[in-house]
């Protein structure tokens, strides 16, 4: 029997695929539990539009990525923060702090965690910082930390 999975079932196929399985396997475990459904034609075809549907808003945040990446990249980000005479800072600039600010003064909302800050900025000056924005797409944000 032809069904279309609509989970992800271990061994036997992923959410969305049309397989062939045994006939009592089909009935007695993926229909009653909702795993599948038989693969008629008007279910193929409605698997075919969600999948289209899908594929449309992937490309979509794609595109609003890559818009946020030019924002990003016209824009600077200025914190202050203590520091000793050689220009070494007395704490750090972290990812958060940036995302902070990126809030209060543009209202750029992105998540701490797609900064990619390896180690906090130590130092006074200017520092790009890369930001994911999404797996295809990585941006980068100008960083100006200056002394308080």
């Amino acid at each position: 029997m032809k069904v279309i999975f609509n989970a992800d079932v271990k061994g036997k196929g992923k959410k969305g695929e049309i397989k062939n399985v045994s006939d009592g396997y089909a009935r007695n475990y993926l229909l009653k539990n909702n795993l599948a459904v038989e693969a008629t034609t008007a279910n193929i075809k409605a698997q075919k539009a969600k999948d289209a549907k899908q594929e449309q808003l992937a490309q979509e945040e794609v595109d609003e990525a890559k818009k946020l990446k030019e924002e990003l990249a016209n824009l600077e980000v200025k914190l202050a923060a203590k520091s000793g005479d050689s220009g070494r800072l007395f704490g750090s600039i972290t990812s958060k702090q940036i995302a902070d600010e990126l809030k209060k003064n543009h209202d750029i909302k992105i998540d701490k965690r797609k900064i990619e800050l390896d180690d906090p900025i130590r130092n006074l000056g200017y520092t790009d910082v890369p930001v994911k924005l999404h797996p295809e797409v990585t941006g980068s944000i100008r960083v100006h930390v200056a002394e308080k």
